[in-house]
């Protein structure tokens, strides 16, 4: 079985609901992993938006998730660390925690969760942008896993 990460809030390429949005309650969506390969000592984790208009729009950096999590709570809380020892970095609006979709209206946007199984943890503070992360964990990837939701607004 391969590395997967899915939202119980919806399938794979459908719609995201409104209560993980901007336009809703804009809590986190719970997230499942499975298929972990043996030896994964953390996760990390960014949810980004390839379409918006000003390059890629990133939603939620999250890592040092502990290796035995399978699932993220709904609602994460938006503080730089999580009881878990997890810590969150900035976001694309130079916050930290998770911010739902909000795109301008238009087409729908692809929203995607890239999950990164890692073989060690990269030990940085909180706060990391999602490139900082994604430099600092290159050699400790094991494996990855993405997940697709699309959103839109008419006006």
């Amino acid at each position: 079985m391969e590395l997967s990460v899915r939202s119980r809030g919806w399938e794979n390429g459908a719609t995201i609901p409104p209560r993980h949005t901007a336009d809703g309650e804009d809590l986190s969506p719970k997230i499942e992993i499975a298929g972990v390969p043996a030896g994964v000592q953390s996760f990390a984790l960014v949810f980004d938006d390839p379409d918006a208009p000003v390059g890629t729009w990133v939603h939620w950096v999250l890592y040092e998730i502990p290796g035995s999590t399978r699932e993220l709570p709904e609602g994460v809380p938006r503080t730089e660390s999580l009881s878990d020892g997890a810590r969150q970095g900035r976001n694309s609006w130079n916050e930290i925690g998770y911010q739902g979709p909000s795109p301008p209206p238009g087409q729908p946007h692809r929203y995607i969760f890239h999950l990164y199984a890692l073989s060690g943890s990269p030990r940085a503070g909180a706060g990391l942008t999602a490139d900082a992360l994604v430099k600092a964990i290159e050699p400790l990837v094991v494996a990855k896993a993405t997940y697709l939701g699309m959103y839109g607004r008419s006006k």
